[in-house]
């Protein structure tokens, strides 16, 4: 059997470096580069397959694209589907959850690096010739942050979290999560988010966005953390 096969916005996952031929064996592939939101429906057409990145598929859509027998999201958030109205039209919906664990982890760090040291505005200095005019060997023009013994709150402990724990614990951190899903093997890092909150020197989200952790960080939350958190 033969599918029509559309891929709305295949730019951000293959700029170019990589080959859609496993799609192509399928059937038909057509691949846009973008697609803009008034024309969605429009690409997907009669298509059976449909895959998208960041594209959103809607109630609306989903309930107006006459073919759909499948709907793949190149990522791991698969927030930008309509997964209940899918569901109500028998498409499933497939996600790729650890395409990008490591990379994400490791984003991730590289921000709070950032942070701890701002290390682009003491690079620009020193190439601004500042640090070998100063008088003294050791050069900052911020406190510089020693992440040993700090507390890492990951809210969410799923693939992501759980590889950012593990970067965490080799920088000598103290790791506790918050997680509504609970695996049993990580009773001994779980917390309340409560606890987490008021615990935290450093606090890292890492789980989908869904009704439930839709402004999960707010006034209330804020106001539980630690200055300077």
């Amino acid at each position: 059997m033969q599918h029509t096969i559309v891929i709305l916005d295949g730019y951000t996952e293959n700029p170019g470096d990589l080959s859609w031929d496993g799609f192509a064996g399928l059937g038909s592939l057509t691949v846009y580069d973008r697609t803009k939101e008034e024309e969605i429906l429009s690409r997907i057409g009669d298509a059976d397959i449909v895959i998208t990145n960041k594209t959103p598929l809607g109630r609306e859509i989903i309930e107006k694209a006459p073919n759909i027998k499948y709907i793949g999201v190149l990522a791991t958030g698969y927030n930008v589907v309509d997964t209940q109205a899918a569901k109500e039209k028998g498409i499933p919906v497939c996600n790729i959850p650890t395409y990008g664990t490591d990379a994400v982890a490791q984003f991730a760090f590289a921000l709070l690096l950032e942070i701890a040291h701002h290390v682009q505005h003491h690079s620009d200095a020193v190439k601004q010739g500042r640090w070998t005019s100063c008088p003294d060997f050791c050069f900052w023009d911020y406190p510089l942050i020693e992440l040993a013994g700090k507390t890492m709150g990951l809210i969410g402990y799923g693939r992501i979290g759980q590889a950012v724990a593990r970067i965490a614990r080799a920088f000598g951190m103290v790791v506790i999560a918050y997680d509504s899903y609970q695996d049993p093997k990580h009773q001994d890092v779980y917390v309340s988010l409560d606890e987490l909150l008021q615990r935290s020197d450093v606090v890292s989200l890492h789980c989908p966005l869904f009704e439930a952790t839709k402004g999960i960080i707010n006034k209330e939350t804020i106001a539980q953390m630690k200055d300077g958190v």
